[in-house]
């Protein structure tokens, strides 16, 4: 049987020899997930999801490409619906990176947004419009070679932040980190690299679970915003001290 070597950070290292973690066991499953989300990406031929009549039924991400890719959120699907609707309305060879970026963006209510807002990056900015076609396809629509490698990525990242699904997140850090695609250049161009985009993800997670578990009692955008506020209000606070610290005395008379 063939070995692949599995490198981990110093500190994930050290902490799966003290809890005895068997290594092998969870990287076959976390690969066998991987490669089936993959494949699943691979085998679309995107005129059997115009065909299917689900295309336009994107706010629902459309039947046939939930069945398709099942670990895919619903907004996660939609985005990629949005995207090959575009890419055939406009004729294109090729569903691009700029086709998801621009779907991305259209669906309007996905974390993705959030990050890149965070940034302070404008996403419609980023998802304008007159990206050239990208190379790929062949027998029908198809995502292009860039838009395909993206989309692996996604999956990939997924799979490695230990995640059980693939969402809007997941596409905007594989989009970043895909090296020849238009969506990839125009995050890249924004400050939006993949190692940027990833850090920023993994701390709106952590940062939205601990929220979440503290307002569990509460429901509704009122209660999130009155635990931000509570989570800042320390650090406003020696912001303030601080600032008056290094104010400078008022001049004696």
């Amino acid at each position: 049987m063939p070995k692949i070597n599995v490198y981990l950070p110093d500190d994930l290292a050290e902490a799966v020899r003290d809890t005895g973690v068997p290594i092998s066991a969870v990287c076959q499953r976390a690969l066998e997930q991987a490669v089936k989300r993959i494949a699943a990406i691979r085998q679309i031929t995107l005129d059997d999801l115009a065909a299917d009549g689900t295309a336009g039924d994107v706010r629902g991400g459309g039947g046939f490409l939930t069945d398709r890719l099942p670990h895919f959120t619903a907004r996660a699907a939609t985005a990629v619906t949005l995207a090959v609707a575009r890419a055939r309305d406009a004729g294109a060879p090729t569903v691009g990176t700029g086709d998801l970026l621009h779907a991305m963006v259209a669906e309007g209510g996905n974390l993705a947004l959030q990050i890149l807002t965070s940034m302070e990056i404008d996403p419609v900015r980023l998802a304008a419009p007159g990206a050239p076609a990208e190379p790929g396809g062949g027998g029908g629509l198809r995502f292009s070679d860039p838009a395909a490698a993206a989309l692996e990525l996604t999956v990939a990242e997924a799979t490695a932040l230990g995640h059980n699904y693939v969402g809007c997140e997941h596409l905007l850090i594989g989009l970043a980190a895909e090296p020849d695609g238009a969506a990839g250049r125009a995050l890249r161009a924004a400050g939006a690299d993949a190692k940027v985009v990833r850090r920023t993800v993994v701390a709106a997670l952590a940062g939205y679970t601990h929220l979440r578990a503290q307002t569990a009692p509460a429901t509704g955008p009122g209660a999130l915003m009155t635990a931000v506020r509570q989570e800042l209000r320390p650090l406003v606070a020696r912001i303030e001290r601080l600032e008056a610290r290094l104010s400078p005395a008022p001049p004696s008379e």
